[in-house]
């Protein structure tokens, strides 16, 4: 038995499909991260010049990391990492947008500064911008990888294939999960716990949509639930807490889950001679 194993383990060493590890992947985004977020960094640049190098060095790093991930052999990955560098300006552009929700959604958060050090929901959105990016560019496998990897720091599971708006505020985060077909407008505030997930898990249905879209301007708080390629949840609607919902609502709607609460006073309080 023990000779079989070690055999079977030798034969998918051989068929397994080639991909930097995780480290080297997850590596890369978090130095370009740390380039465009110096807060996040104990390196200070002395000029410009020093910015644009290291920029230069990421771009021809992706190329690497592209050319060993052998999911895509016959692509061109130069004129790839290429374009995700053209079109970084606007993915800092969009992040900003995110910062500025959670600093202004979030009383808590004194400055701008803070939320980039310090916000789990910032943190996750930036690797999923990039993640994104990457997955609109067809970039097999390092998109995920890097959305796992920001899943596994912050407990906030978002698919690459998402498609989120501008000024997306995430409060506290942990245990989000949203889906790879999910559609999500700009200024939409989303807590802890909420699902955007399909109603039904079936392979043929990896080119449908299979996720909720979430339009402009929609609250959603802690534990909700919301399930179903065909849900959309109408501009300024607002979702309470542990709702769970498998139909559309209309615009400027509060939808909320209404559970019955018995308090028993002084039950284990003696009473006193």
């Amino acid at each position: 038995m023990k000779e079989e194993l070690i055999k079977n383990i030798f034969l998918k060493q051989q068929q397994k499909e080639q991909v930097p590890s995780n480290e080297v992947i997850s590596d890369w985004a978090s130095r370009l991260i740390c380039v465009l977020y110096p807060e996040l960094s104990y390196f200070t640049y002395q000029s410009p010049e020093g910015i644009k190098d290291d920029f230069i060095k990421l771009e021809k790093e992706l190329v690497r990391i592209l050319d060993a991930t052998k999911a895509c052999t016959d692509c061109n990955h130069e004129a790839v990492s290429a374009q995700f560098f053209q079109e970084l300006p606007e993915l800092y552009r969009v992040l900003n947008t995110d910062i500025n929700a959670i600093h202004q959604g979030d009383p808590a958060a004194r400055t701008e500064f803070e939320v980039i050090r310090a916000y789990p929901g910032f943190y996750a959105l930036s690797f999923f911008r990039i993640a994104h990016a990457l997955h609109q560019l067809d970039v097999p496998l390092v998109p995920r990888i890097l959305t796992e990897f920001a899943h596994s720091k912050t407990g906030i599971d978002i698919h690459p294939g998402a498609r989120i708006g501008e000024y997306f505020m995430i409060d506290h985060g942990t245990g989000i999960v949203i889906g790879e077909t999910s559609i999500i407008g700009e200024h939409v505030k989303m807590y802890q716990g909420v699902t955007l997930g399909a109603l039904s898990i079936s392979k043929n249905m990896v080119k449908i949509k299979r996720h909720p879209t979430i339009e402009d301007n929609v609250v959603i708080y802690s534990g909700a639930t919301i399930l179903g390629g065909d849900t959309l949840i109408g501009e300024g609607s607002v979702i309470g807490g542990n709702v769970w919902l498998t139909q559309s609502v209309p615009p400027g709607s509060l939808v909320y889950h209404s559970p019955e609460i018995t308090v028993v006073e002084s039950k284990f309080i003696k009473n006193k001679v």
